[in-house]
C-alpha cells in the first residue's frame, strides 16, 4: 500500500492483507446416550466431506479411544488437537482431513455458541498492549533450536511461495522474500521498517540483495539474540519493542514491511496499528502486510480459535478482508491484493518434514529403562509410524508439540 494504502495475505500498498483458512472448530450438539450413538451421529457428520471413522483413506480418523467422540463434541477444536495428542485418534494426512473438513464447512455446524465466543473475544481482547511481550515469552522464547530445525535456514515462520518452481523450503522462502522485497520497489539507500521482524531473516534478505537499511522491531528476546547476530555487520538494527511505541517517535521510512505479525494485533486495535504504520512512511512511502486471514467474520467479530489460541498463536486473531479493508480505508490507498492461501499446505508439510527428521535432535532420548522424558520431567512427544505424534506436556511446545501458521 502506500501512505494511502493496504495489503492482503498479501497486499500492499502504499497496505492491506490476506485471505486463507482456518482450522476445523467443533463443539457441543445434543448429548446422545452411549458412545456407540455419538460414533454413529460422528460418523454421519463427517460422511458429507467425504471422511470416514477408520477407513481406508490416508485422510480418514482412526478412533483409538471411544472417548474421543464427547470430548470433541464438547470442546471443539482445541478437544480434537488435545485428543490427539493423547493418543485418543489418529491419522495419515492430517493436512488432508482439514482440507476436506473446511471445504464441506464442518466448522460452522458444530461450534461454540455464538454468545461464549463473543465472551471470549471480549475478556482475551487481543493485542492490548499489556499482553504484547507476552506473545513473545509464549511463543518464540522457548528456544531458539525447534525454529532452527523446523524452519528454513533463513527462519522465515510465514508461508512460503512455492508457485514460482521452488524444489525445496529455502527455494520458496527466499522466492517470498525477493516477490515482497520487488513489491516494496526497495532499491539501494531506502530506510525500511520491519514490524514483527522475527529472526531477522527478512531484513538480512532486504539488505544483502538489495542494498537498504532496516530497523526490525519484534516482542522476542530470543529473536532479538538471534536476529542481532545473524545480521552483525550488516545495516540492520533489531530492537526489543512493541509497534506502538513509534506513535511517539518521529522517524520516517521510505517502506514498511509486517509478514506474519498482524494475526497478533487484534480487531480492535488495527485502526491504530494502520495509523502508527502510516506516521511512520514517507509521504510516497509503500507498506505490504503479510498476514493469515479468515474469509468470514465470526460473531461478535473474533477470529480466535481455541486451539490456536493456546498452540499457535496466543493473545491473536485472524482478519478478514473486510477488517483489513475498514481499518486502511481512509489511511492508504491498496495498489494490490494477492492470495499466498495454497502456498501454505506445502509450506506446513515441509516443516512437519524438517521436525520428523530431526526430532532426535530436537527431543533428548530417554534412559532405555524410563519413559520418554524432557529433562524438565514432562511426558515428552515420540515420533511414530513415519510422522509426529505429540504426547500432552504441561506447557505448549515445551516437549515439541509443534504449531504453525
Amino acid at each position: 500500500m502506500s501512505r494511502d494504502t493496504a495489503t492482503a495475505p498479501w497486499a500492499v500498498s502504499r497496505v492491506s492483507g490476506p485471505s486463507a483458512s482456518t482450522p476445523a472448530h467443533v463443539a457441543r450438539p445434543a448429548a446422545a446416550s452411549t458412545p456407540s450413538a455419538l460414533r454413529t451421529r460422528f460418523a454421519a457428520f463427517l460422511d458429507g466431506a467425504g471422511i470416514a471413522l477408520d477407513g481406508a483413506n490416508p485422510w480418514d480418523i482412526q478412533v483409538r479411544d471411544e472417548r474421543f467422540f464427547t470430548r470433541v463434541l464438547r470442546q471443539g477444536s482445541l478437544g480434537l488437537g488435545e485428543a490427539y495428542m493423547d493418543g485418543w485418534w489418529d491419522c495419515d494426512r492430517l493436512d488432508e482431513l482439514f482440507c476436506r473438513a473446511l471445504r464441506a464447512g464442518l466448522q460452522l455446524r458444530l461450534r461454540q455458541p455464538a454468545v461464549l465466543r463473543w465472551l471470549t473475544s471480549a475478556l482475551a481482547s487481543p493485542g492490548r498492549r499489556s499482553r504484547a511481550f507476552e506473545i513473545g515469552e509464549r511463543h518464540y522464547d522457548i528456544g531458539n533450536d525447534l525454529y532452527e530445525r523446523m524452519l528454513d535456514r533463513r527462519m522465515i515462520y510465514s508461508c512460503a511461495l512455492w508457485s514460482a518452481g521452488a524444489r525445496s523450503l529455502d527455494e520458496a522462502q527466499e522466492a517470498k522474500l525477493d516477490l515482497i522485497c520487488r513489491k516494496l520497489h526497495l532499491r539501494p539507500g531506502m530506510r525500511v521498517l520491519d514490524v514483527g521482524c522475527g529472526w531477522g531473516g527478512l531484513a538480512i534478505f532486504a539488505a544483502e540483495r538489495f542494498g537498504v537499511s532496516v530497523v526490525g522491531i519484534t516482542v522476542s528476546r530470543e529473536q532479538v539474540e538471534v536476529a542481532r547476530r545473524h545480521a552483525a555487520g550488516l545495516p540492520i538494527e533489531i530492537r526489543f519493542q512493541d509497534y506502538r511505541d513509534f506513535a511517539a517517535l518521529d522517524d520516517r521510512f521510505d517502506a514498511v514491511v509486517s509478514v506474519g505479525m498482524f494475526e497478533h494485533v487484534g480487531a480492535r486495535y488495527y485502526p491504530r496499528f494502520m495509523d502508527v504504520v502510516r506516521r511512520c512512511l514517507e509521504p510516497d512511502g509503500l507498506f505490504l502486510l503479510h498476514t493469515i486471514g479468515t474469509g468470514a467474520i465470526t460473531a461478535g467479530g473474533s477470529g480466535l480459535d481455541p486451539w490456536i489460541e493456546k498452540y499457535v498463536f496466543p493473545n491473536s486473531q485472524v482478519p478478514s478482508m473486510r477488517q483489513i479493508a475498514a481499518a486502511a480505508e481512509g489511511r492508504f490507498v491498496v495498489e494490490d491484493w494477492q492470495n499466498l492461501g495454497a502456498n501454505y499446505d506445502p509450506t506446513l508439510m515441509a516443516w512437519c518434514a524438517n521436525f520428523s527428521a530431526r526430532w532426535h535432535t530436537s527431543c533428548p532420548a530417554p534412559a532405555p529403562s524410563a519413559p520418554a522424558t524432557t529433562s524438565c520431567g514432562r511426558s515428552c512427544c515420540r515420533p511414530e509410524a513415519g510422522r509426529v505424534a505429540t504426547r500432552r506436556c504441561g506447557e505448549p511446545f515445551a516437549c515439541g508439540a509443534v504449531g504453525s501458521r
